[in-house]
C-alpha cells in the first residue's frame, strides 16, 4: 500500500502543471510581475543595476536562462538580468509610438473595422488571439483588435 502511495504522488507530481516560464526555453515572451524590478549586467545581486523598471505588466523578451535568472530585452533593445520572481508569464503588448498618435482598437481584426478605442502610444494590455497581423488587446477591460505593427510582444520567437 505504502508503494502505491508513493507512486501516486509522483505520477501526480509529473501531471501538475509548472509555471510557464519553468517550461519555456528561450526565446519567449514575458512581462515585469512587480512595481519596481532591476535590470542586471548579471545573473547575481552581486552585478551592478542597469535599469530599474517602474512599470507593472511591460512586456520583455527572455534571451537565455540561468538558474533562476533570466536574460531580457526591453522594446528599446535594452539587454539584462532579471531575476525570475520579478516575471510573469502573462503575455502583454506595449503600444508603440510609431505615429506618434493614439493607435485605433477596433472591433475586428480588420483596417476597415469599427473603431471602439484608442490608446495612447505607451499603454500597455494584456495580449490574446495573435493571428494575421492583429492581436486583441485588453487594457483594463477596454478590448479591441490592434495590427501588430502597432505593439511590442507579439511577434513569433524562435
Amino acid at each position: 500500500m505504502r508503494i502505491l502511495a508513493i507512486m501516486l504522488v509522483t505520477i501526480s507530481g509529473l501531471l501538475l502543471p509548472w509555471p510557464a516560464s519553468a517550461q519555456q526555453e528561450p526565446p519567449y515572451w514575458a512581462s515585469i510581475d512587480e512595481p519596481e524590478a532591476r535590470m542586471r549586467t548579471g545573473p547575481s545581486t552581486e552585478y551592478p543595476t542597469m535599469w530599474i523598471y517602474k512599470r507593472e505588466k511591460l512586456p520583455v523578451k527572455i534571451l537565455a536562462r540561468y538558474k533562476s535568472w533570466r536574460k531580457v530585452e526591453d522594446h528599446e533593445g535594452t539587454q539584462g538580468w532579471m531575476h525570475a520572481r520579478l516575471l510573469s508569464a502573462s503575455r502583454t503588448g506595449l503600444v508603440l509610438a510609431t505615429s506618434g498618435k493614439p493607435v485605433a482598437m477596433r472591433a475586428m481584426p480588420a483596417a476597415g473595422s469599427k473603431v471602439i478605442w484608442r490608446a495612447e502610444p505607451g499603454v500597455v494590455g494584456s495580449l490574446t488571439q495573435c493571428e494575421k497581423g492583429w492581436c486583441l488587446l485588453d487594457v483594463t477591460g477596454r478590448r479591441g483588435y490592434i495590427s501588430a505593427a502597432d505593439i511590442w510582444g507579439d511577434e513569433a520567437l524562435k
